[in-house]
């Protein structure tokens, strides 16, 4: 092939690719309302962008290590993600930015804040 043909060849896989992406769109938004059915598993599923794993991910959700993993899993083999490698095996990275469906990612719940003791000099007035 001449260069000229793997220019157009790359033009028209491109705008192929933008209608597939199109046409998808609705079908992807419907799974993931019906697999993300709770809260917890949209927070877990949106934090899976390959940068956490399980343990992070269980706790800034409040679930076990287990359940993120099973989600993992149950994830990976609906084609809502891929593995990526890491230091000591794979970890989920996910397909899809909810966002981009017009689903609301739930917010984290803040962490209790620890009040620092005031100096006895402070506390007494």
């Amino acid at each position: 092939m001449t260069g000229q043909t793997n220019d157009q060849t790359t033009i028209i896989l491109r705008e192929m690719l933008k209608w597939i992406k199109f046409a998808g769109m609705k079908e992807v938004k419907s799974v993931l309302l019906s697999i993300l059915d709770t809260e917890q598993k949209k927070l877990a599923y949106h934090l899976s962008d390959g940068t956490k794993g399980t343990v992070e991910i269980g706790k800034l959700v409040s679930i076990g290590q287990a359940t993120v993993d099973t989600y993992w899993k149950s994830w990976l083999r609906l084609g809502l993600g891929e593995n990526i490698p890491v230091k000591g095996g794979q970890r989920f990275q996910r397909s899809f930015d909810l966002e981009d469906f017009g689903i609301k990612v739930p917010r984290l719940k803040a962490a209790p804040e620890i009040e620092e003791p005031r100096p006895a000099a402070e506390t007494q007035e």
